[in-house]
C-alpha cells in the first residue's frame, strides 16, 4: 500500500493530510453499503406510497430496518476485514511516523 510514514517520509503536514484522506476513504467504503441500501429502499417505499396514496410511517420504517439489517449481515465480514486491515496498516505506520 502506498502508505505515508515510511522512514523516508517522516511525519509532516502532508503525511497528516494523507492519513486523514485514507481515513475518510475507509469511512466512505464502510458506510456505503448501509447508506445505499437505506436510500434505495426508502426511495422505493416512497414511490410506492405516492403511487398508492398510503401515508403510513411504519410502512417506510420497517422495510428500511429489515434491509439495513440484511445489508449488515451480507457485508459485515467485508466491513470488519476492511477496518482491521486499515487499523493494522495504521499501527504499522507508527514507527515510521515517529522517526
Amino acid at each position: 500500500c502506498p502508505c505515508p510514514g515510511t522512514p523516508e517520509d517522516p511525519m509532516n503536514d502532508t503525511t497528516v493530510i494523507e492519513i486523514a484522506t485514507l481515513t475518510m476513504e475507509v469511512a466512505l467504503k464502510l458506510s456505503a453499503p448501509i447508506l445505499l441500501t437505506a436510500l434505495s429502499v426508502g426511495f422505493t417505499v416512497s414511490l410506492f406510497q405516492s403511487m398508492t396514496q398510503i401515508q403510513e410511517f411504519t410502512l417506510a420504517f420497517v422495510p428500511k430496518v429489515v434491509a439495513v439489517g440484511a445489508a449488515l449481515v451480507a457485508s459485515g465480514n467485508w466491513m470488519l476485514q476492511t477496518l482491521i486491515n486499515f487499523t493494522e496498516d495504521l499501527f504499522a505506520m507508527i514507527p515510521g511516523l515517529l522517526a
